[in-house]
């Protein structure tokens, strides 16, 4: 506890380049793209690193099928599943942005929605 408080400290004086690496940590999130896919490539949805749908596709087959509750189970699941991944990204991209100030990379854990434009 006292070694964060040290690291805490010793940022205060350096202001500037958190400000610099919080703007590099939120373009990047912008580039961020993770997809799911359910059912055997039926359903496949990309989501972007703020957590917003950017696209979802349905298989003609899955169309053919006729199926409502199971498509409608299918975009759930591929839906989950993208947005998994999209925070597993975004974590990454937060642990690397808390190394490079000085910071453990554990510190900010699930404070990616605590940070100015990722939440």
């Amino acid at each position: 506890m006292f070694n964060e408080l040290g690291a805490m400290m010793k940022l205060m004086g350096n202001k500037g380049k958190i400000q610099e690496e919080i703007l590099k940590l939120q373009a990047t999130i912008e580039k961020v793209s993770a997809e799911g896919k359910a059912g055997a490539g039926y359903v496949t949805v990309r989501v972007n690193g703020r957590m917003e749908v950017q696209n979802v596709t349905i298989s003609p087959e899955a169309m053919a099928l006729n199926d409502r509750e199971m498509l409608e189970d299918l975009i759930a699941a591929a839906t989950n599943q993208a947005l998994s991944k999209a925070k597993e990204l975004v974590a990454e991209e937060t642990a690397k942005m808390a190394t490079n100030v000085g910071l453990p990379a554990n510190m900010l854990g699930g404070l990616g929605g605590g940070l100015p434009g990722l939440g």
